[in-house]
């Protein structure tokens, strides 16, 4: 087997474990302050600030550790991130109040970098003709580790409490460490010059569709994690009882993941077909109206069935929308293009669930379903009205008539 796929199915089983592990316990902070933190005001504020948090200082340290890995290889950066998040997921089990919980949470993002690390490993060790294909496969991965994570912690967390989830997902994130200690990892230097975010966005501003493009990003990312402190909290509000609204949660969250997976595939030929902007827009529209009718449901099952019914249009958005920054960005610079859309989602990833906790905390968890479903919509009626779908649909019929090597190097 060649090096490179030899990497790919070690590295695919390390994210899988990894982002299982991540999504085990993570859905049930805010049960897990209220229960057995004893907070009892502002959770959703509390659960958003312990969320995003972590991924501002995640954020703060990846040019330190991007440093590191330039110089000593990916592989070391795996291992380091692996063994890291495992030691933080089982400090939780000495936390007994909010202060010591955002404490661990703030080493959580210290220590976290398996993701960056693992694509960077592919796209440096893979061959450029089969990068697409190992890329593709390893987006996967988190994907489905998001379905099993949410689920299993639900259902172990009504058998061992959430402290044992957190205890688990400690050993699997260093068993994803340990999966992919045989990787092989041939480029271990690599001599470009890394360049700053401010230097990257001047690139970008010379066009000005992917500035469009990563605006976009933000504004999505931060409605879709608004969500993500108060979704086990809702269930709770739809009648769920709090001993085993953990696992009817869990089930909630993982719907969603299951529903990308099941028409990731389809929404990659339809955006074929009808263009990338127009599918973007039917995933955005569908999205919303899914988020909106969220407002009326009666219970937790209907709730769960909508939850699945919003993912299954909201999958279009983030693969239409990076395929969109492929297209419009210079073959040059389109590795630092797509290194801005992940910068664009970590400021989404720290801005959402601390606006979703304070918007939710003050006026109630039904107005943040409500914001989340007019801001999709209001993307889509954007997108439309700039004209921005005719701008894609253009730049795809001219890149459809370059050369094969200039569109899909090989």
């Amino acid at each position: 087997m060649p090096d490179w796929k030899h990497n790919m199915y070690l590295l695919w089983c390390g994210l899988f474990i990894n982002g299982m592990a991540a999504t085990l316990s993570t859905p049930f902070y805010p049960l897990f302050l209220r229960q057995d933190l004893g907070v009892a005001q502002h959770v959703e504020t509390w659960a958003g600030a312990a969320i995003s948090i972590s991924f501002l200082v995640s954020g703060l340290c990846a040019p330190f550790w991007g440093s590191l890995s330039d110089r000593f290889g990916s592989k070391p950066m795996l291992i380091r991130s692996g063994i890291g998040l495992g030691l933080a997921y089982f400090a939780n089990i000495f936390v007994f109040d909010l202060i010591s919980f955002l404490a661990v949470r703030v080493f959580q993002g210290i220590m976290a970098g398996f993701y960056p690390a693992s694509m960077t490993l592919v796209g440096t060790n893979t061959p450029e003709k089969h990068v697409g294909y190992a890329l593709g496969v390893m987006s996967t991965s988190t994907a489905a580790g998001s379905i099993i994570g949410p689920l299993a912690g639900g259902l172990i967390s009504t058998w061992i409490g959430l402290r044992g989830c957190f205890i688990l997902s400690g050993a699997l994130m260093i068993l994803s460490a340990l999966a992919v200690m045989g990787v092989r990892e041939a480029n271990r230097r690599r001599d470009t010059v890394r360049t700053t975010i401010r230097q990257n966005l001047r690139q970008a501003a010379k066009t000005p569709m992917l500035l469009r493009i990563y605006g976009i990003i933000v504004v999505v990312t931060v409605s879709t994690y608004m969500l993500e402190p108060l979704l086990s909290l809702y269930v709770v509000e739809l009648g769920a009882d709090e001993s085993n609204a953990m696992l009817s949660s869990g089930i909630a969250f993982s719907a969603v993941g299951l529903a990308t997976v099941m028409t990731g595939a389809f929404w990659g030929r339809m955006g074929g077909r009808w263009g990338l902007g127009k599918t973007l827009i039917v995933g955005l529209v569908g999205g919303g109206i899914g988020s909106l009718l969220q407002l009326l449901v009666p219970g937790v099952a209907a709730f769960t069935g909508l939850r699945f019914g919003y993912g299954l249009f909201y999958a279009a958005v983030f693969p239409s929308l990076n395929a969109l920054i492929v297209r419009f960005a210079d073959s040059e610079f389109r590795g630092r293009a797509v290194s801005l859309s992940q910068s664009a989602n970590m400021l989404g990833f720290v801005l959402g669930p601390l606006l979703g906790g304070i918007v939710g905390s003050a006026f109630g968890i039904s107005l943040v379903f409500a914001l989340t479903g007019g801001v999709l919509l209001g993307a889509a009626w954007f997108i439309h009205a700039s004209g921005f779908d005719r701008a894609a649909a253009a730049r795809t019929g001219r890149a459809a008539g370059e050369p094969a090597n200039a569109a899909n190097p090989t």
